[in-house]
């Protein structure tokens, strides 16, 4: 069982097209991490935020963004998707809501990729309801859908095509999300 999901991640990858070189990729993080920094971390600043993580696709972006935050931060993580193990969102599930308490505080919410909007949207609402001060969304890439999002992210790294991605913490089925790069599928992997 374990060898076919190999064989099959490795066929799919086989049917990509890079995107972002991890050269960008890390660029872009540095940038996020200079924005952040930039508001966060002047002398006398007394923000002392707290910094979610959205798993499991922000782990990769989030891993390598903390280490470059030059201001106290308090962190945790939420759990919270529309896709499960599908390739197309749904219903918002949350798995893990904050374990800290967020009242008063600003938030930092940290996400993989901004595709439609909805979960983060709600995130944001969710945070507010819970009586956050303010939410501040940064995401490693917003896709270019064309369409109207119910939510824009403060900070965005990389900008992606409407188009199937995988690499840094975005996965197909699972799989890639290792990658150090951005890759999009081509359309005849998502035909097979």
């Amino acid at each position: 069982m374990l060898e076919f999901q190999a064989e099959r991640a490795q066929s799919l990858l086989e049917k990509t097209e890079l995107i972002h070189d991890a050269a960008t990729v890390r660029a872009a993080v540095a940038r996020i991490a200079f924005e952040l920094n930039q508001r966060f971390g002047q002398p006398g600043s007394p923000a002392y935020p707290l910094v979610l993580g959205v798993m499991g696709g922000a782990v990769v972006f989030t891993g390598n963004l903390l280490p470059q935050l030059a201001f106290p931060l308090e962190y945790d993580y939420i759990h919270v998707t529309r896709y499960g193990d599908g390739d197309r969102g749904g219903r918002v599930e949350w798995k893990v809501i904050p374990r800290k308490n967020v009242a008063g505080r600003i938030v930092i919410v940290l996400d993989d990729i901004l595709d439609e909007g909805e979960t983060l949207a709600q995130v944001r609402q969710r945070l507010l309801d819970m009586g956050a001060a303010e939410v501040v969304l940064a995401v490693f890439a917003d896709k270019e859908t064309g369409r109207k999002k119910a939510a824009r992210a403060d900070h965005v790294g990389l900008t992606v095509p409407d188009k199937f991605v995988i690499g840094y913490g975005m996965d197909i089925h699972g799989a890639w999300r290792n990658l150090p790069e951005i890759r999009a599928l081509r359309p005849e992997a998502i035909a097979s």
